[in-house]
């Protein structure tokens, strides 16, 4: 398993901040070299107040946002009003609150059919982010959550999304809910220039402390087979998720 860059912070709230904060760094880095810089959000609730603190941060300073395109690293298939729609979600917190332009807002059509879709995104997909040598998309920054059974983006253990090889995105079904979802798939996920988990809240200790400590993780849990062979692995965790874990 690839040794990650693990961060605790004190707090969800302190995390965000650093986090928004470097990624303001890397915006204004890449406006200042004429690049453009694609990257994929993740949903949950950890992500929230990043969003929240990026829209207060571009309040009060000049961010070339022209600069960014934004991604996700998987929806569920509702519309994007629906309260868990993971575009929906940072619409409200980060984008609308933002001078972005629309053409750099790049979201999972969750209204749509989800084999559809999966191949319309990848399309997209194609179309704004480099190829690696490979053929594979290669994300600038890609965040990722991690669920309390394992799983990253709407990668389950046990089901056969983990062995999509050959596709830049599936259609999956979560396994308890049936909830149809849409994910990049871990060919993608690992091979992005950065890679950061967001983790907070008391209920992800056991799941953070078994992929961290357990040898036989990445063959558990798809959130531990994420080893971007040439690429920075990040786990950002708050002081409740990481409570045997050094700060």
């Amino acid at each position: 398993m690839v040794k990650p860059v693990i961060k605790v912070f004190k707090s969800s709230q302190t995390m965000s901040l650093f986090i928004a904060g470097e990624f303001i760094r890397m915006v204004n880095s890449a406006a200042s070299e004429t690049r453009t810089i694609v990257v994929a959000l993740s949903g949950g609730s950890t992500p929230e107040n990043m969003f929240r603190n990026l829209s207060k941060l571009s309040g009060r300073e000049q961010v070339p946002w022209e600069a960014v395109h934004f991604f996700w690293g998987d929806e569920r298939c509702v519309p994007p009003d629906y309260p868990d729609s993971n575009y929906g979600v940072a619409r409200d917190l980060l984008l609308n609150n933002i001078p972005i332009p629309k053409g750099n807002i790049h979201r999972i059509r969750g209204e749509a059919e989800p084999f559809q879709e999966k191949d319309r995104y990848a399309q997209e997909i194609r179309q704004f982010v480099p190829l690696s040598s490979e053929g594979i998309p290669q994300f600038h920054w890609i965040f990722l959550g991690l669920g309390v059974d394992g799983h990253t983006a709407s990668i389950f253990p046990g089901t056969d999304t983990i062995h999509v090889r050959n596709q830049f995105c599936a259609a999956a079904v979560h396994p308890e809910t049936g909830q149809n979802r849409i994910t990049l798939t871990l060919p993608v996920l690992n091979n992005a220039n950065r890679v950061s988990f967001l983790i907070s809240g008391e209920a992800k200790r056991a799941i953070v402390e078994r992929i961290l400590r357990d040898p036989e993780a990445e063959n558990k849990y798809p959130a531990a087979m994420v080893q971007p062979q040439n690429a920075q692995l990040e786990w950002f965790i708050d002081r409740q998720a990481a409570v045997n874990l050094p700060m």
